[in-house]
């Protein structure tokens, strides 16, 4: 895997995984499929805190942060997003990613990164916390995707 800065050339291959994950999981609570023109405007936007692996030419996983809440106190903090395809999960590139785009989030000044995580993603909980994220706070029932209600579960890490 290559981990590199991602560029407006990857955002068909981000859009087929954020939009399998958003049509077919319980990972994200959101429904609306991404346009690969927005994903554009997300990497243009964020730079050098848009981060891709690479296997096989294409780009199969991302991590990003923005800003966590509005306002001049949070502006040390930030909400990172990250996703891997069903081909490259499990092999050591989501913390690769995750590490690389916390030393960017530190070089930006940033001093908290949180993690909003559904409780339907246990995987993604235990990874957070092997990177050394803590569970700050769980949120019951906030969400509602599939008919299902979900559980939001917050976890920061400072930085």
């Amino acid at each position: 895997m290559i981990l590199r800065q991602a560029g407006a050339q990857d955002a068909d291959d981000i859009a087929r995984i954020t939009n399998h994950i958003i049509a077919d999981t319980l990972i994200t609570f959101t429904t609306t499929l991404r346009a690969p023109g927005d994903i554009a405007r997300d990497i243009a936007d964020r730079g050098h805190a848009f981060l891709v692996l690479e296997a096989d030419g294409r780009a199969e996983g991302f991590a990003t942060y923005g800003p966590f809440r509005s306002g001049p106190g949070y502006a040390a903090t930030c909400e990172l997003s990250i996703q891997l395809s069903a081909k490259i999960r499990g092999q050591g590139g989501g913390r690769m990613v995750l590490d690389r785009l916390m030393e960017v989030a530190r070089a930006d000044g940033k001093h908290v990164m949180v993690a909003g995580i559904s409780g339907a993603n246990a995987p993604a909980v235990a990874f957070h916390a092997a990177v050394g994220f803590t569970e700050t706070g769980r949120m019951p029932q906030v969400g509602r995707k599939q008919g299902q209600w979900l559980d939001l579960i917050l976890m920061q890490k400072i930085l």
